[in-house]
């Protein structure tokens, strides 16, 4: 297996020089690939496999490819793509606290604490001692569609008391006016029907509920994260008997009490004492709680961080609303009233953590970040700026493509022909070894780690770390269970002879069972798919 690092110097040095994208075609697939296409699972689903070689530019299987599918979040590609482009690699997010007012000599502040959000989607919550970005393979913002999680373990508040301590440190004992947050930045966005995105973050926006049976007749164990009089979790799970059906619910799961006293959810029903949570089959269960008011959350958070610092605020009380109405007007932060910043890690690792756990908000947050590059301010209008670029400036038709946000929500649809020319533009452009370096690699991390079924053939189980690619779902349910809509795959891989390829492969409309884990068979046959291509090319 070649290394990783190995890899992408490889690409990189192939990719300076581009490559022309031949006309030839070829619709014969091979028949590994074909037997599973033509499994009765997918007698109703459309396929579209588009391989490229990036050397010649030929086209070495095409099927389907023009044909507009569903593909979930591989749109992620271009959202990604274009912002490292604008933003570049090592951008970093630099979120500044402003005072307003004057500090006597006791330093006390007479006047106001801002904290000026700049799109921070950490704020320092992921940050490992080694200077990455802390990724687990199962993101907590999934938590709730996939049925568990793996946490992370930087503690999410850390951004927040770096900032309380700077401002400690800046000489400031006390606040006697009020502590605001300052979300400006972009016009807020409606994520999903679930809450309005805001460029100010605590913990990705979501409170982590981490559960774990006791003994029969007993309470369960319920904690959560982070601690904070913003949000109190509430518990009365109760652990049942071995085989007793479990029930466990959240409540609710969307709270908008955010700002008021004893603002709190409710982790309520069974938990057998036997109980192996989904997917990772280890205690404990993960579940999370939604940030529906993050300029709310972030200011209590930070009031919080204030007293820990030994930062006294005399008047304003930590659990209320935002009150922005305090803030000066937009662009009149001077140098000398800076109190502190936090500076972020580079914006390559929060492309790999967008790509590797398809986080959606720091997708969609992206997005409208490649807009304020742009002069828009507001989803809409950065949606309509990125199709100007991408067919004038990409060349990408317009007809093969219809985004709806920057993360590939919904029916987000693109031709397979469309996703090469984007991941070609890509190869072309001196970020990419980032861009490459962010996107999950088959059998070993993000969305690719569990789809390790192509290993049990000892002729396939090689492609393991050499495809990096996104993957993308699209999914809806029905009386019949799971209606997988679009389920797809695209990226690079370096196959066992050496040559390098490009592809993207997508099926519509699959009907599977109800288990969350049904998807797991779609998602392991278009890897060993993806290790047929590394095995015979």
């Amino acid at each position: 297996m070649k290394a990783t690092g190995a890899l992408i110097s490889l690409f990189a040095l192939l990719f300076v020089a581009g490559c022309d994208n031949h006309s030839s075609e070829n619709d014969s697939v091979p028949d590994d690939i074909d037997a599973i296409f033509q499994k009765p699972l997918y007698s109703d689903s459309t396929w579209a496999l588009r391989v490229v070689d990036l050397d010649t530019g030929d086209v070495v299987y095409d099927k389907n490819s023009a044909n507009k599918l569903y593909i979930g979040s591989v749109r992620k590609v271009f959202t990604m793509a274009q912002t490292l482009e604008a933003l570049g690699p090592d951008y970093t997010f630099r979120t500044p606290v402003y005072r307003q007012g004057t500090v006597n000599g006791q330093g006390v502040l007479q006047g106001d604490l801002i904290l000026v959000a700049t799109g921070d989607f950490t704020m320092g919550g992921r940050r490992d001692a080694n200077g990455t970005l802390a990724v687990s393979n199962l993101d907590h913002n999934e938590a709730n569609t996939l049925g568990n999680a793996e946490l992370t373990t930087p503690d999410p508040l850390w951004g927040y008391d770096q900032l309380a301590e700077q401002v400690a440190a800046a000489g400031i004992t006390a606040v006697a006016g009020e502590v605001v947050i300052d979300a400006r930045l972009f016009q807020p966005y409606e994520f999903r029907d679930e809450f309005m995105l805001s460029p100010i973050f605590v913990n990705d926006d979501v409170v982590d509920v981490t559960m774990e049976p006791a003994n029969a007749g007993e309470l369960a164990t319920v904690d959560y994260r982070p601690r904070s009089a913003a949000f109190l979790v509430e518990a009365n799970l109760l652990t049942v008997s071995s085989g007793d059906e479990e029930e466990i619910d959240l409540l609710p799961e969307f709270p908008t009490c955010f700002g008021g006293n004893n603002c709190s959810g409710s982790v309520i029903g069974r938990m057998p004492v036997d109980y192996i949570p989904p997917l990772t089959g280890t205690l404990p269960l993960v579940q999370t709680f939604r940030i529906t008011k993050p300029d709310i959350y972030a200011r209590t958070v930070f009031i919080e961080a204030l007293e820990r610092a030994g930062v006294s605020v005399l008047n304003a009380a930590p659990v209320a609303q935002n009150p922005d109405i305090f803030l000066p007007p937009e662009g009149s932060y001077s140098n000398d009233t800076l109190l502190a910043e936090l500076v972020s890690l580079p914006f390559s690792e929060y492309a790999k953590y967008v790509l590797k756990v398809s986080y959606n908000i720091g997708s969609d947050t992206s997005l409208i970040l490649w807009g304020l590059s742009e002069g828009a301010d507001n989803m809409p209008d950065a949606l309509e700026l990125e199709r100007e670029n991408l067919t004038q400036n990409i060349a990408i038709p317009g007809a093969d493509f219809d985004f709806v946000d920057g993360s590939g929500g919904g029916p987000t649809t693109a031709t397979s022909t469309a996703i090469l020319q984007m991941l070609e533009y890509a190869s072309e452009q001196s970020y990419f070894p980032d861009f490459l370096a962010a996107l999950p690699i088959l059998g070993v991390d993000g969305s690719l780690v569990f789809s390790t079924g192509f290993e049990s053939d000892p002729t396939l189980a090689g492609a393991k770390g050499n495809a990096f690619a996104k993957t993308g779902t699209y999914a809806t349910g029905d009386e019949n269970g799971i209606l997988l809509r679009g389920r797809s795959m695209a990226g690079y891989i370096s196959t066992d002879s050496g040559r390098n390829l490009m592809y993207s492969l997508i099926v519509n409309n699959v009907q599977l069972g109800s288990n969350i884990e049904d998807m797991l068979v779609v998602s392991d046959d278009q890897a060993t798919i993806t290790a047929i291509l590394w095995r015979d090319f």
